[in-house]
């Protein structure tokens, strides 16, 4: 397993071709995961470790470039980019690897995506991580509409809002398509209702840092739920959390107590 550059494959779903890699022991329990915006499978789950804690920990290790990111296709329509509807790409990777359920793991977009498939699929979803989004996933994260803004400004220095500086310079850290981006930004912001929280019966780990102002509580979302638990990320912020050994060891605890 090459955990530096893993191997990607390509399939069509929605008319749009999206890249994913397999990775990890073929016969391991499979974890589906599941990038934040402006992301992508190698920059969220490569780069800061995950591929090699799980591939390690022996269990079957699939990411996907959600549309709008990294290798897969961009469509620039914000409907396109719906929360349910990238869902659907996500439980159709599955359908594509005749993988019958998951453990869905998800980071900020991502968590919110991977909400949505088990309200959707509740049969394919063998549990959930939600990293990086907490309370938020049902009262909202502010106002993203400066970050559109910011995408498509003409440069970094022409962004003046805190916000939409720090995902500008990503998206261009990313070399991303910032047309695409600032659509699925204004598409993707779908809330969940807190009584559809409640439906959501799949056991589910919540990890936000201590640090990180866009999240809100996790605590108040795993209250809303009947199988959740809440992990608080000591330091670190929205970016910096994905990568944290204290978030590594909970998950693999987590999943060894499944």
């Amino acid at each position: 397993m090459n955990l530096n550059t893993p191997s990607f494959s390509t399939f069509t779903h929605d008319g749009l071709k999206l890249a994913y890699f397999d990775e990890g022991d073929p016969a391991g329990v499979p974890v589906l995961l599941i990038h934040g915006f402006a992301s992508s499978a190698v920059v969220n789950w490569v780069h800061p470790g995950w591929l090699k804690t799980l591939g390690d920990a022996g269990y079957r290790v699939i990411a996907m470039d959600n549309r709008g990111h990294g290798a897969s296709d961009k469509p620039t329509d914000p409907e396109a980019y719906r929360p349910w509807v990238m869902a659907e790409d996500s439980v159709s990777l599955l359908d594509h690897l005749r993988i019958p359920e998951a453990h869905f793991f998800g980071y900020s977009m991502g968590a919110r995506i991977s909400v949505f498939a088990a309200l959707g699929h509740p049969d394919r979803v063998r549990s959930l991580v939600l990293g990086g989004l907490g309370i938020g996933m049902t009262d909202g994260v502010g106002d993203w509409d400066p970050i559109a803004d910011a995408l498509l400004a003409p440069a970094l220095d022409d962004v003046t809002h805190d916000r939409g500086r720090m995902f500008r310079a990503f998206a261009d850290q990313t070399k991303s398509d910032r047309n695409a981006l600032a659509a699925c930004i204004k598409g993707s912001r779908d809330l969940v209702a807190r009584n559809d929280m409640g439906r959501i019966e799949a056991p589910t780990l919540i990890g936000v840092g201590t640090k990180d102002d866009i999240a809100g509580s996790a605590q108040e979302l795993a209250d809303l739920m009947p199988n959740a638990q809440a992990l608080d990320i000591p330091g670190r912020d929205h970016m910096l959390a994905v990568g944290d050994r204290v978030f590594k060891k909970a998950v693999l605890d987590f999943y060894a107590e499944l």
